[in-house]
């Protein structure tokens, strides 16, 4: 790991200096990185710098984005922020501080940037010049600043703060200060990797260029309720009237287990004149979020999902006239489910983002419904930033390359940004191929295959299979920094990733077939790409392994125990091994019941009425009790391949118990098993030399297996 250590200070023009008290050596630049093999490996990916956001400025048009790189000596990431023209002229870096600049956006016509950074490690929001300039706290807040949004006539800001939720037992006796206890009386007090000792909470303030003050928690009155919703919420839960005098907010106004059960959310308009509030979607049973108001002030657009409980419906694009209240379902007549809207600044469209056909193109809406493509490829776009009526800034990746800046004009994509483009150049990649496969029940399936570099069809390779986590998350052409494709390709491995059922892009027929059927047709989708890909002549039918983490994970373990010989190695990550364990063990109740149970089907129309349709003890629910009859644990007794188990054990969606138990299974039935336990990681693998280890692990274990004649070699170069 010599190279990627080495740091060295970027080239680009750099108008900004490290913050007061922050060590040189502590600042993470872009690594000295060069390829000694060619080869896209380990160290390739933890050089790479990672793009996720870029903002807009409305009046100058800059574009601002951030870069961040990892330290795998300090085993951590930092952001910077970068700043260019829509066409990529004019690139300079504005910040290099030893903290990441986050949340960022343009104020003061953009003359100004505003954005969070912690301070004693408690995040507050700062302002600073266009150059990186003048740099000023604006906030001193004991608890932080999670989000923030300023109104459109940036006198007042938005500020998402937590406040306490949960008791702990020096609440309940003075006397015992020191007692670590948290008091539960009720469901809901985890979520993914935290207790839920604090929720977040709105607050409104003033805002004179210099502080804030006068902040006042406008959801005071309704300390149980939370917004933005745990755990992924953030600023984009709001929205403010293009006339600063009210803001809608998205909650989940339930607590308990009637919160743990449902999706309900809804849009909340608060007046700052009479500080009255009223819902927007009463009666709208599922998730609504990501309100929008146009430009012209006419419309709010939001995501809404119809249905209580079920958390992977189609997100429709749901529109509000403000003058006369009046709602329309825009994509009515579109079966697929959006993932970001935008407006267009002419206020008569909408861009937004949705996964079709293996990809995540841009597309248009206009407002009588019309859908228009606005750019696609094989590709998936992630972002939308208008510039103009006619310009749109977005990021864009695929398997093959992260994260990018683009500009799309005219149905003409630009690349404008190139943070990866010379590193990239200098490796050989692997190649991705479609592939159309039947399935048992008369559909065909999408299947990505993804080839070594340097391919060569007069070879055989080993293979891996990629099962899908979600269980409803598309596999498009996206890129992930743990689960590559590329890489495993790169390790000599052809990788099959199927669009299985269950998966969005093909439907909401084909999406929502999951539920209440996870053993069913979608694990034949798997065997029957499998059984597809074999057949070629250089696939090695003998060395194919299996993988996935959560629901992968799940695919993985089930497939352990029902894959007639066809697999020679699994490894799963963060996978549901006891179905019945896992039903009482996480913590939102709405997934498991309507997944387990088959909600669309078996769901009452009032969860309150219901807390556990889904559970096993609901003999009269045929979907439950054939789920919990398939559940993995149950074929263990066929389990005669070896096994890879990791698991975090910050993971409260997904137990790390359920990793420990199948481990312990394997080891008991005397299959060869090795486990790899995270205390300090959640669902995911964050830390960087964490993630590193994950990556060697996971190639030496498939290698031995899968690779014997190299794992030997390799075993004996080491000895």
């Amino acid at each position: 790991m010599k190279n990627i250590l080495v740091m060295a200070a970027t080239a680009l023009t750099l108008t900004a200096c490290a913050g007061a008290g922050e060590k040189e050596a502590d600042i993470i630049d872009k690594p000295d990185y060069k390829s000694e093999t060619g080869v896209f490996d380990i160290e390739a990916l933890e050089a790479l710098g990672r793009v996720s956001a870029v903002q807009v400025s409305p009046a100058t048009k800059k574009v601002l984005f951030n870069i961040s790189y990892e330290s795998v000596e300090q085993n951590r990431s930092n952001a910077d922020l970068y700043v260019m023209n829509p066409d990529g002229s004019d690139l300079q870096r504005i910040t290099r501080t030893a903290g990441s600049e986050s949340n960022f956006v343009w104020i003061n016509e953009g003359r100004q940037i505003a954005f969070t950074y912690a301070v004693e490690g408690v995040p507050q929001l700062f302002v600073m010049n266009a150059d990186g300039s003048t740099r000023k706290q604006v906030t001193k807040l004991e608890k932080g600043v999670e989000g923030f949004l300023f109104s459109p006539d940036e006198k007042k800001v938005m500020i998402i703060s937590p406040i306490k939720f949960m008791r702990e037992a020096k609440d309940l006796y003075e006397d015992l200060p020191d007692a670590t206890g948290r008091v539960i009386d009720d469901l809901m007090y985890k979520h993914w990797d935290q207790w839920m000792t604090e929720i977040p909470h709105p607050f409104i303030g003033d805002f004179d260029g210099n502080e804030v003050s006068n902040l006042a928690d406008i959801m005071s009155d309704e300390p149980m309720y939370e917004a933005p919703m745990r755990p992924f919420g953030g600023s984009e839960s709001f929205a403010w009237a293009p006339d600063s005098k009210s803001i809608i907010y998205v909650s989940r106004k339930k607590t308990g287990v009637d919160y743990a059960v449902s999706t309900n959310s809804d849009l909340y308009l608060y007046s700052l004149e009479d500080k009255t509030t009223r819902n927007l979607t009463e009666g709208m049973m599922g998730y609504d979020t990501a309100p929008a108001y146009s430009p012209d002030g006419k419309y709010v657009a939001w995501l809404s999902m119809e249905h209580d409980g079920y958390e992977s419906d189609k997100n429709r694009i749901f529109l509000l006239d403000t003058a006369t209240g009046e709602k329309r379902d825009l994509t009515a007549n579109w079966d697929y489910t959006a993932d970001a809207i935008a407006w267009n600044p002419d206020s008569r469209s909408l861009y937004f983002l949705a996964a079709r056909d293996g990809v995540c193109p841009i597309f248009n809406m206009a407002l009588d419904g019309t859908v228009s493509v606005v750019a696609q490829g094989e590709c998936d776009y992630a972002a939308l930033a208008p510039v103009d009526e006619e310009t749109l800034i977005t990021l864009r990746h695929s398997m093959l390359a992260p994260n990018e800046v683009c500009a799309v004009k005219g149905g003409e994509v630009k690349q404008i940004s190139n943070v990866n483009t010379e590193l990239l150049a200098s490796l050989k990649m692997p190649r991705v191929e479609r592939n159309m496969v039947p399935t048992t029940d008369g559909k065909e399936m999408l299947v990505w295959a993804v080839y070594p570099q340097d391919f060569d069809s007069t070879k055989t390779y080993p293979a891996l299979l990629y099962c899908q986590g979600g269980p409803q998350q598309a596999v498009s052409q996206f890129w992930s920094y743990r689960w590559n494709l590329a890489l495993m390709a790169a390790n000599g491995y052809i990788v099959i990733a199927p669009n299985r059922h269950g998966l969005p892009g093909f439907g909401t027929e084909w999406n929502a077939q999951i539920s209440g059927d996870y053993p069913g047709q979608n694990m034949r989708d798997y065997l029957a790409a499998v059984d597809f890909m074999k057949k070629r002549p250089y696939v090695d039918e003998s060395h194919i392994g299996c993988t996935g983490a959560s629901y992968g994970g799940f695919s993985t373990y089930w497939l352990a125990g029902n894959h007639e010989k066809r697999f020679a190695a699994f490894l799963a990550h963060a996978g549901i091994f006891n179905m019945e364990a896992q039903y009482l063990e996480t913590e939102e109740m709405w997934f498991a019941n309507w997944d387990m149970g088959d909600g669309a089907k078996n769901g009452p129309a009032d969860t309150a009425t219901a807390y556990d349709y889904g559970a096993f003890w609901k003999k009269d629910n045929a979907a439950a009790q054939r789920t919990f009859a398939m559940s993995p644990h149950r074929f263990v007794d066929k389990w005669d391949t070896p096994i890879m188990v990791t698991h975090g054990e910050f993971d409260y969606r997904i137990l790390s118990s359920q990793g420990e138990m199948a481990f312990n299974a394997a080891k008991l039935r005397g299959i060869p098993a090795e486990m790899l336990i995270f205390p300090d990681e959640n669902h995911w693998i964050l830390k960087p030399q964490n993630a590193i280890l994950w990556q060697r692990l996971f190639f030496r274990w498939f290698d031995k297996w899968l690779k014997p004649e190299s794992a030997a070699k390799t075993e004996a170069e080491a000895k």
